[in-house]
């Protein structure tokens, strides 16, 4: 068994142990040769595996960390060099002292839009010079994103430590994976790519800011958080704010309208700086993936089979809706009803939800003062034609924008919002507007009427503490000689 002070391949010096799991042992060590810290990663066979099997991962480990080592990014955590110990690959790859994004979850719950931007764009920067390299990480997770103090993010484990696992899928058809980050093709039983790669690291930023996994993590029943992911129906992001847009691309249940890694990098960074989301919007003349309804092929990591298992639609509140012949029925008269829509069921279908609603006047405020040009364009014709040179001289001229009344739909299509003013002098006015928007998809803010205005003064400055003035160099002090002029009795000279 390695122990502390071990030397590996004659340069390797193990200092202590960073972590473990069911593929190997991580260490902290030192390069003796270059003087210069090292994470060792020591991989051991599955569990329960035949010599055959063992040695075919063996290989098959050398390989993926030899292909690994090819990529070089500051978003990715380097693969140095690669070697054998007892008869089991090791990999020294570059030590980053970090956290993991599990870690910086569990203790914090979620994070803001904004840090989820900055890190997703540099890990989707990472995915763009792994895929050039031919390189597939297949498990982006929380697990595998490690971050620095300094804000910097790299992905670790580009499918090095599920090389042995590949072996297992290849001869038992068994999935490999985390199932809460799985893209629902892999989930069922289609080989990991690049668009993969996408909706994992869409699924890893979604439990980021959202502080759950889009289908949930049900450690205790993965083999039904699996059917969900399959089915790729997720709840959309309720705390994403300007972030959703670019989540719900990531995870489109269609890979081929996935963005790719260069595409989400760039729309992260944009909506990190308050910029639009500068991703197209997905072709609709293109038929999306199926959902296959036959079978689950393979498992997921504890070798559970899902032979034959047919694609569940996903549970709601974690309880499986069962469909009887009745309800059967009534979905069909469901369905028709919606080919033969009313008047009014077609005006509706033309407004967005009040979720969605209530997420673009919020987003649209989160702009405002410091990016008008970006919040201008969430504006409709009819507030534009009033001219965006005084639309913009108006932002500049304030200093905050605080909301204290959330934005609330008050009919169709309306929107009410409470917000204060702070303006370079201090002064404060806090308005209601009601809002009007237009459009089912990217609604845009049309008309904003002003409900009740007020306005409060700083309060005045301090008056100044008066300072005792000098006396005037005539004016009578005691000890200058003249003391007796005030005696009574006394008047002008002793003489």
């Amino acid at each position: 068994m390695t122990e502390v002070g071990a030397l590996l391949a004659g340069r390797y010096r193990l200092e202590r142990r960073l972590g473990s799991g069911g593929m190997g042992v991580v260490w902290l060590a030192t390069d003796e040769l270059l003087q210069r810290p090292v994470a060792v990663k020591q991989l051991s066979a599955a569990e329960g595996a035949s010599p055959e099997v063992a040695e075919e991962a063996r290989q098959r480990a050398m390989r993926e960390g030899r292909l690994a080592a090819r990529l070089h990014h500051p978003n990715a955590v380097a693969v140095h060099d690669v070697t054998e110990h007892d008869g089991f690959p090791v990999l020294i790859m570059e030590y980053l002292p970090s956290r993991s994004l599990s870690e910086v979850l569990a203790e914090k719950g979620r994070m803001t839009p904004g840090k989820v931007a900055s890190m997703g764009a540099q890990a989707a920067a990472a995915l763009e010079a792994a895929h050039a390299a031919g390189i597939t990480h297949r498990d982006i997770k929380p697990g595998n994103v490690l971050l620095g103090d300094d804000g910097t993010a790299k992905i670790t484990d580009f499918g090095i430590s599920h090389a042995a696992d590949d072996v297992s899928v290849t001869r038992t058809g068994v999935i490999a994976g985390t199932p809460a980050y799985l893209s629902p093709e892999v989930a069922r039983g289609q080989s990991p790519t690049p668009a993969s790669d996408v909706y994992s690291l869409g699924a890893t930023l979604y439990a980021a800011v959202e502080g759950v996994p889009p289908f949930g993590e049900d450690a205790t029943n993965s083999i039904a958080l699996l059917h969900e992911v399959a089915a790729g129906r997720f709840r959309p992001p309720q705390l994403a704010g300007v972030l959703a847009p670019v989540l719900s691309r990531m995870l489109h249940v269609d890979p081929a309208q996935r963005p790719t890694p260069a595409q989400a990098a760039e729309a992260l960074r944009a909506v990190g700086s308050g910029a639009p989301n500068p991703l197209p919007e997905p072709d609709l003349t293109q038929p999306m993936s199926r959902v296959e309804d036959t079978a689950l092929v393979g498992a997921v990591d504890n070798g559970t089979r899902l032979d034959n298992a047919p694609v569940a639609p996903p549970r709601r509140s974690r309880r499986w809706i069962y469909l009887t012949a009745g309800a059967v029925t009534a979905a069909v008269l469901v369905a028709l009803a919606f080919l033969l829509p009313s008047g009014d069921q077609q005006q509706q279908q033309q407004t967005a939800s009040p979720a969605e609603l209530e997420r673009v006047v919020s987003d649209y405020y989160a702009l405002l003062p410091e990016h008008p040009a970006n919040a201008w364009t969430r504006l409709g014709t009819g507030l534009q034609a009033q001219g965006r040179s005084g639309y913009e001289a108006f932002w500049s001229s304030v200093s905050e924008v605080q909301v204290v009344e959330p934005p609330t739909v008050t009919g169709r299509n309306a929107v009410r919002i409470g917000i204060v003013l702070v303006m370079p002098d201090g002064t404060r006015i806090t308005e209601h507007h009601q809002l009007g928007l237009r459009g089912a998809r990217q609604p845009l803010i049309e008309s904003d009427s002003v409900v009740d205005s007020s306005t409060s003064s700083p309060p005045p400055p301090p008056a100044p503490v008066e300072k005792p003035q000098p006396p005037n160099p005539g004016e009578h002090r005691p000890g200058k000689g003249n003391e007796h002029k005030d005696e009574p009795g006394k008047k002008g000279s002793d003489n």
